[in-house]
């Protein structure tokens, strides 16, 4: 075969790392035994899931839902708070072992990684073998388990890599499409959300077999390109290539700024909230990256905090649609009181190798890229002041604002 592809992906990622750590710790309860999730602050029982263990799935706990949602459906949830530290450790850990068997490596996300094993053959005669070894090799010398995708493309390969876990070897090859993957809801589709995934329903398109099979024609006009790509999708067509890369897609992006005078008025914070995701937005291109969740945190003259969150139709890594995300859950959440402290920040990142419309979106993705690379170049060469938005003129506020937590970018010079 030409093309030979791996997809590995790390079963319950962030519960699986804590999970080890606290038992290379000494605690004696797994947490990937037990009803538990990675998320949010134990002691105020704020925040969201990260992730959650198979018990945990049991009770409908969903990646993404609140904290206070999870505990509805199981009051005698576990609860542990994020180290993005060590998951950092962890996805290197494993990369190191991965780099290893193979030099063409795409680290889709901090818990996935594309293997490019094409043209190998007489080093890997049984590609099944290999990605057996490399799964108990992962689980005997970092003590969590993977699944590990198999076929000739990068879609199928993650496809497969989704099937029955944990701890399992899949493949998917053009000719098991049929048996393994039409059946499949067709939500389960890489780039079908939730928007697209109402309207393929009103088209009766419901299995990707059902949409594999649906006429090219009305999906173009019902769907534009979108619908011509998922269709693709759906029939195993994709051929990008593996790109080497050893950054690490961070699992959150944030700023936060004090202001050095109340804000009082919804037009200044907007002001603040833009000037912050101007950072936020040029990191996660930095790193590649994605986001499907935006937050907002406020602080009064009052001290008192809040924050509201909102899980994006469509991820994005566009300034612009970044604060147009922020600034609407402002408006929903600001009690009208003088603020002097805001927040933004970005979760749920994913590559940025894709960007998906959807059908009343007239938004000009390709300009609006084009024109964010050549902010970002001028940025990185001249300064951030050397171009800002006019709004910033005169208003006594920097054009970009905002620190980088440890969170974002954790101090670890040896782990690629």
């Amino acid at each position: 075969m030409a093309r030979l592809i791996f997809h590995i992906d790390v079963n319950s990622a962030y519960l699986s790392w804590e999970a080890v750590y606290r038992l290379q710790h000494g605690e004696d309860v797994d947490l990937r035994e037990i009803a538990s999730v990675v998320g949010g602050d134990e002691a105020s029982r704020h925040g969201i899931v990260l992730a959650k263990s198979i018990p945990a799935k049991k009770y409908d706990i969903k990646t993404g839902e609140t904290l206070f949602s999870a505990r509805l459906k199981c009051p005698e949830l576990v609860t542990v708070p994020p180290r993005y530290w060590l998951y950092m450790q962890s996805s290197a850990a494993m990369h190191k072992i991965l780099l290893e068997y193979t030099p063409t490596i795409q680290r889709f996300s901090v818990d996935e990684s594309f293997l490019d094993l094409s043209n190998m053959e007489h080093l890997y005669p049984d590609y099944y073998e290999l990605a057996n070894k490399i799964r108990e090799r992962i689980k005997k010398e970092l003590g969590f388990t993977v699944n590990i995708g198999i076929s000739n493309n990068k879609l199928l390969a993650k496809v497969a890599s989704d099937f029955q876990k944990p701890d399992k070897v899949h493949t998917l090859f053009h000719h098991e499409i049929k048996e393994k993957m039409w059946p499949l809801p067709v939500e389960d589709l890489f780039m079908v959300g939730r928007a697209t995934a109402e309207k393929l329903h009103r088209l009766n398109i419901y299995t990707i077999g059902d949409l594999a099979n649906y006429d090219i024609g009305i999906l173009k006009s019902k769907l534009k390109s979108h619908g011509v790509m998922i269709w693709n999708y759906a029939n195993g067509i994709e051929n990008s290539e593996v790109r080497k890369s050893n950054h690490i897609v961070m699992k959150g992006v944030g700023n936060s700024t004090t202001v050095p005078f109340d804000v009082d008025d919804a037009e200044m914070a907007h002001k603040v909230l833009l000037s912050l995701c101007e950072s936020v937005a040029m990191r996660l291109r930095d790193a590649h990256s994605s986001c499907r969740v935006i937050s907002v945190s406020v602080k009064g003259s009052n001290l008192i905090s809040y924050s509201h969150q909102k899980k994006l139709d469509v991820p994005t890594d566009s300034t612009r649609k970044i604060a147009e995300a922020a600034c609407r859950l402002f408006d929903e959440v600001w009690n009208g009181h003088p603020i002097r402290h805001l927040g933004v920040h970005a979760t749920e990142l994913g590559s940025n190798d894709f960007y998906q419309g959807y059908l009343l979106d007239d938004f000009n993705y390709e300009k609006d890229r084009a024109v964010n690379d050549v902010v970002d170049k001028i940025r990185l060469k001249y300064g951030s002041k050397a171009i800002m938005r006019s709004c910033f003129l005169n208003s006594g506020l920097s054009s970009m604002t905002g620190g980088v937590g440890e969170e974002d970018y954790p101090v670890m010079t040896s782990i690629l």
